[in-house]
């Protein structure tokens, strides 16, 4: 293939930042490709993508891909666009996560670049979605777009915390462990226990480690078990930081999925790197030329079909994604409480979405 260019918009945010970074370092963009910083005229981050340019060449000269600017919308051009520019959740002790507040900061941040892409882009462009609430991005973004050039990283981001979760309870390293999260990014996951597998083990081994792992729950309990540890654990951070991550690993390992990064954000750090890595995990797929199995929000219309109906909107589900973005669903055999949970998941999304795009759509 071809080198492919990239867009970073938000690049001057702690996220945006580190995706750049990530992508020069780990050289997953050649020299001979171009790696543009968007920041907003007028704002903060317009003169600070200058001042980025400047410090990635003085850390990476050798490597660095060529490497430019965008102030406006309508200046953003790349094969691939990741968004990580708008507000972020607080991170701080008692800070509250809440996807709604952040629906409303976010979506005319949304609308703007969807329109300029839609306006002024080649049509080809594969949209990445990190900020949040990730679902109504994507949501935007596909309304604009092909819905198939645009996916969630949150489901990405979530899949690698439940398998190093699992990992660590196998006593393994995540690489052993495949296996997808789906749903709504944040405490709305639905972890996927039926597609959990493990290298090196054959079928009845891998299920009675997976059994082993899991205990006799249910995801019935699942997001009544967030809440309840999300609410102890928020009186212990208060007092003592250290002594609340000790006691986050006596969580059941899907809890800790969830729990261990609400409490990263608790303490006063946010959740950068790892986000960052799953976003540049996705762009390496891309570019990679092959097509693989991820997990990711995209815009459905009919492929996967929960209780009465085909399922119409935003949801996390693995994927196969390739060069020109997500083709085929791959949400097979699913247990019972699990399909309860996606569609619990999917009305929550379809309620946040719903009275953003009805007002771009009244616009």
């Amino acid at each position: 293939m071809s080198p492919m260019d990239v867009a970073v918009i938000g690049a001057t945010g702690a996220v945006g930042r580190e995706v750049c970074t990530q992508l020069i370092e780990r050289q997953i963009l050649p020299t001979t490709s171009r790696l543009q910083l968007v920041g907003r005229a007028g704002g903060r981050s317009g003169p600070a993508v200058h001042g980025l340019r400047a410090d990635l060449l003085d850390a990476y000269d050798e490597i660095a891909p060529m490497i430019d600017v965008a102030l406006n919308p309508t200046e953003v051009v790349a094969d691939v666009i990741v968004v990580t520019a708008g507000a972020t959740a607080p991170a701080h002790p008692g800070a509250s996560s809440d996807r709604d507040a952040l629906a409303r900061d976010n979506a005319r941040v949304f609308a703007s670049y969807a329109e300029a892409l839609a306006c002024h882009g080649s049509g080809r462009e594969v949209v990445i979605m990190v900020t949040n609430p990730v679902e109504l991005g994507v949501a935007t973004f596909a309304r604009a777009l092909d819905r198939h050039q645009v996916i969630g990283m949150g489901a990405w981001l979530d899949t690698l915390r439940l398998r190093r979760e699992i990992a660590q309870s196998m006593g393994m390293r995540r690489h052993r462990i495949s296996g997808f999260v789906a749903g709504q990014h944040g405490s709305g996951v639905v972890p996927l226990w039926s597609s959990v597998r493990v290298v090196g083990l054959d079928v009845p081994e891998r299920v009675a480690a997976v059994r082993r792992t899991r205990g006799p729950r249910t995801l019935a309990t699942f997001s009544r078990e967030i809440a309840e540890a999300q609410d102890w654990l928020g009186h212990a951070a208060t007092s003592d930081i250290g002594l609340a991550f000790e006691k986050v690993e006596e969580l059941p390992p899907d809890v800790r999925m969830v729990v261990r990064a609400w409490m990263t954000h608790q303490s006063g750090a946010k959740t950068a790197v790892g986000t960052a890595n799953a976003t540049v995990e996705l762009v390496e797929t891309l570019m990679d030329g092959r097509e693989i199995v991820v997990a990711g929000q995209v815009g459905l219309d009919g492929e996967v079909s929960l209780g009465d109906g085909p399922v119409r909107g935003v949801l996390g589900v693995p994927v196969v994604l390739g060069p020109e973005g997500w083709s085929s669903v791959l949400l097979d055999g699913l247990a019972p409480d699990e399909e309860d949970l996606l569609l619990e998941s999917h009305r929550h999304i379809s309620a946040l979405c719903a009275p953003y795009l009805e007002e771009v759509g009244h616009d």
